[in-house]
C-alpha cells in the first residue's frame, strides 16, 4: 500500500474527524490532511460526500469513505500489516459496532446541549450526558480499554470528545471526574498514545472555539 494516495477531508474540532486521524496514525498510513471551511465548503468536499456534505471524509485512490465510523472500519479492513482495531471475534465486532453507536446516538446530542443551550434544557443535557458516561463506564468495567487489554475501535469512537470536556465542563459547571472518575482514568490513559495525543487539539483551544459558537447561535 505504499503507493497509495490517501486524503483527509477535515476540520480541526470535529470529534468525528479526530477517529480518522487517531486510526491512521494507530495504522502509520501517510496521508495529506485538508482543511475544511464548512461556511464555505470545498468543490472537492462537495464532490466527494454528495449527500450529506460534512467532513470528515477519507479520500483512498480517489475514491471517498464518508462517515468516521465506516471510515475507520475501512482503515482498519485496508491497513492489516499493523495490529486491527475491531476484535476478530464476530460477536465481539458486533458489540464493538454497538457501542460506537451508542457514542453517536447518545452521547453527541446530550453533550452538544451542555454547551448549546441554557436553564433548564442545559441542565436535562448534562443529566443526560452524565448518565451516558456511567452507563460507557460500566461498560469499561475494569478494563484497560473497551476492547479490553488493547485500544481499539470503541476507544477510537470515544476520545475525541474528550477534548471538548473542558468547555463541557466550564459551561455545564460540573466535574466529570467526580461524576466519572473511571471514564476519567481511561482518557488518561488513551491520551498516553502518541496517536491519540497529536490528534487531539488543546481543550483551551476548543473552548474559545465553542465560545464563538454560543455567540452565533445567540446562546450568550
Amino acid at each position: 500500500m505504499a503507493n497509495d494516495e490517501v486524503i483527509l477531508l477535515d476540520f480541526w474540532p470535529s470529534m468525528f474527524g479526530m477517529r480518522l486521524r487517531i486510526a491512521l496514525a494507530e495504522k502509520e498510513v501517510k496521508y495529506e490532511y485538508k482543511e475544511e471551511d464548512l461556511r464555505n465548503k470545498s468543490p472537492l468536499l462537495l464532490q466527494m460526500n454528495p449527500i450529506h456534505k460534512k467532513i470528515p471524509v477519507l479520500i483512498h485512490n480517489g475514491k471517498p469513505v464518508c462517515e468516521s465510523n465506516i471510515a475507520v472500519e475501512y482503515i482498519d479492513e485496508v491497513w492489516k500489516d499493523k495490529a486491527p482495531l475491531l476484535p476478530s471475534d464476530p460477536y465481539d465486532r458486533a458489540q464493538a459496532r454497538f457501542w460506537a453507536d451508542y457514542i453517536d446516538k447518545k452521547l453527541y446530542d446530550s453533550a452538544r446541549k451542555i454547551w448549546g443551550t441554557k436553564e433548564e434544557e442545559q441542565e436535562a443535557g448534562k443529566k443526560d450526558f452524565i448518565e451516558c458516561l456511567k452507563v460507557l463506564e460500566g461498560e469499561l468495567g475494569d478494563k484497560p480499554y473497551f476492547g479490553g487489554d488493547n485500544f481499539g475501535f470503541v476507544d477510537i469512537a470515544l476520545i475525541g470528545f474528550y477534548s471538548w470536556f473542558y468547555a463541557y465542563e466550564t459551561y455545564g459547571n460540573f466535574s466529570t471526574e467526580a461524576e466519572c472518575p473511571k471514564f476519567v482514568a481511561w482518557a488518561k490513559r488513551c491520551m498516553q498514545r502518541d496517536s491519540v495525543a497529536k490528534s487531539l487539539p488543546d481543550q483551551h483551544k476548543v473552548l474559545e472555539f465553542i465560545k464563538v459558537l454560543r455567540k452565533k447561535y445567540g446562546v450568550e
